[in-house]
């Protein structure tokens, strides 16, 4: 749970936010707008994918989240190290 939302997937190390998002999402787009902005607020990163590009490629998406994920926590590493 990130404030009042739940995530579907949650790498700290990385600050991912991974979210996969079902037809519902096509009608609250707003409120999933509202969801991306409180949780970047807290410097997370949000990664969506439709049900669909999971079904359809889930090494893709796994090769992306895992991409995505190598690259922050290198920045991580070396905003401590300037730090």
């Amino acid at each position: 749970v990130i404030d009042k939302f739940i995530a579907d997937f949650y790498c700290h190390a990385a600050g991912l936010v991974v979210e996969v998002d079902g037809g519902v999402h096509d009608e609250q787009k707003e409120r999933d707008a509202e969801r991306d902005r409180a949780i970047s607020s807290r410097g997370l990163r949000v990664l969506r994918f439709t049900n669909d590009q999971v079904l359809r490629d889930p090494q893709g998406a796994l090769r992306e989240i895992l991409q995505l994920a190598r690259e922050l926590i290198a920045a991580q590493h070396q905003h401590e190290q300037d730090g």
